[in-house]
């Protein structure tokens, strides 16, 4: 990416369903690359009817944003209301449901620049508490790229899954004064 070469971010809608798909399938290809396929397996999001039409609400939602290097979308941030399997928290906040980022764009900080978006968006609500989840299980990598990004890690938990093995997450959150 050169100087001339802006991220820039902008609202997703009912079309961009298919870029979220991309978006996780490049992901899912890469972290099974590596080994790595607790977080998101290893078939493509764009396979799956569950994913399919969690990216369709997603895309509906209104809180689906897109990161573009000219024309291309090379990341994409959900926020709304936290999922059912995390714990409440204990007042106002916006939740981060997605942070997914193209990889052959790795370095160059396109997530820290779409969470940065999502701080802007809950002050612009008057929220003061931003919080994600994430896998939390191999090495914790990703909780430390959360941890790198000023989240702080809060409360593990375990999502069970009927035939497949338990899902570790972890809760991290963002205070912003």
């Amino acid at each position: 990416m050169t100087d001339q070469q802006t991220v820039t971010i902008r609202p997703g809608g009912p079309d961009d369903a298919a870029t979220v798909l991309r978006l996780l399938d490049t992901a899912t290809t890469w972290l099974v690359e590596r080994g790595r396929t607790g977080q998101w397996g290893t078939q493509p999001a764009s396979a799956d009817p569950r994913r399919i039409a969690q990216a369709d609400a997603w895309a509906t939602s209104g809180g689906l944003y897109l990161a573009m290097l000219g024309d291309a979308a090379v990341g994409a941030l959900v926020v709304g209301a936290a999922t059912d399997y995390v714990p409440p928290a204990t007042e106002p906040e916006l939740y981060v449901n997605l942070l997914v980022t193209d990889r052959a764009y790795a370095g160059h900080r396109i997530g820290a620049r779409l969470l940065a978006y999502a701080e802007e968006l809950a002050r612009d609500r008057g929220l003061g508490l931003l919080r994600v989840d994430c896998y939390g299980g191999d090495d914790r990598a990703l909780v430390r790229f959360y941890e790198g990004c000023g989240f702080t890690a809060t409360d593990p938990f375990t999502v069970q899954r009927p035939g497949r093995d338990p899902w570790p997450g972890q809760v991290l959150e963002r205070r912003l004064g």
